[in-house]
């Protein structure tokens, strides 16, 4: 009888195992209609995340993809052009046209133009600039020049230092462009007389019809504002886009204003580049005893002359002229 019992339970035991491995027995999976699901994202249907912010229940972005590719294919090599292409371009002006010498030579009388506070300013500014140059450069079409001639290991080492010397200069620069803006604007205003100046090239060309013409200028002479106002709009649109793609957290951007924010970041990139190399040449080699006034804040009287004439006459009629004793 005992036996009989135990065979009755033993067969229970199997029965109802055999139940619960069938209960457990995952159902067939259905087919998702993935035509319908996109369909529905792209009419409004939204999703639950523990997110809070603003654009949490945006499951898929609805901007052109193709801004992706303008980003990949044409921001990366215009940097590279703005940067290579601009040194190319002025190294072959200089070799035809050669620099811009002063007629009477340095007088070595040297008159005060920038106080130490400015050049600090600008110092402030430009180093973190071209630090920003070099390293976005890398950042976005490093691809191209550098990562087909190293290691994978080495690659991803550098681009990670090079991201975050790019995250920690974008400071000091941002400060050293509002200071510029917000100080020097009052010498930067259009005149009239800077029409000339576009027109004789600034009286940096010396051939032809141009040759030895020095239009007028003040304290910034047309170019300088030129490149004063682009550095002050442009620096503005760097500034705030980088901002945000440093601190997605704190802006949280949507995707959308994410990506567009690359393309100004990197457009706007592309034209500091360029101007950059344009002011370096004219300060460094183009203008013969230019890269004083931002060595030691005095410029040479006969460039002064030269160069300003507008401002020097200013400075000498209203007792403001100052020699370096």
């Amino acid at each position: 009888m005992n036996k009989l019992f135990t065979r009755i339970g033993l067969a229970f035991v199997l029965l109802f195992s055999a139940l619960s491995f069938a209960a457990d027995k995952p159902a067939p999976e259905q087919p998702v209609d993935n035509g319908l699901l996109w369909a529905q994202l792209k009419d409004g249907a939204t999703g639950y995340t523990t997110s809070q912010s603003e654009f949490h229940a945006m499951p898929i972005n609805h901007y052109d993809l193709r801004v992706l590719e303008l980003r990949s294919d044409w921001l990366a090599p215009g940097l590279m052009a703005a940067l290579f292409g601009m040194i190319i371009i002025f190294a072959l002006f200089i070799m035809v046209n050669g620099i811009s010498k002063l007629h009477h030579g340095f007088s070595g009388k040297m008159v005060h133009r920038w106080s130490k506070f400015d050049i600090s300013i600008h110092w402030l500014g430009a180093i973190p600039c071209l630090t920003l140059i070099l390293t976005g450069l890398t950042l976005l079409a490093g691809r191209f020049f550098l990562q087909p001639f190293v290691s994978e290991g080495f690659w991803a080492s550098f681009v990670s230092i090079g991201k975050q010397i790019h995250n920690i200069m974008a400071f000091p620069f941002m400060l050293g462009w509002l200071l510029m803006t917000l100080l020097w604007a009052k010498n930067q205003m259009p005149k009239m007389y800077d029409v000339k100046w576009f027109l004789v090239v600034g009286g940096y060309i010396n051939f032809g019809p141009f040759k030895g013409k020095h239009p007028d200028a003040g304290f910034a002479n047309a170019g300088e504002k030129m490149w004063f106002w682009t550095f002050a709009l442009f620096g503005l649109v760097i500034s705030a886009s980088g901002l945000l793609l440093i601190f997605p957290n704190v802006f949280e951007p949507s995707r959308t204003m994410s990506l567009i924010s690359l393309v100004l970041h990197g457009v706007s990139a592309i034209i500091i580049c360029a101007f950059s190399i344009v002011h370096i040449f004219m300060a460094t080699v183009m203008s013969e005893g230019g890269m004083d006034c931002m060595i030691s804040g005095y410029c040479d009287e006969n460039w002064a002359t030269q160069h300003h004439n507008l401002w020097y006459d200013e400075i000498k009629a209203n007792g403001t002229l100052q020699y370096k004793d």
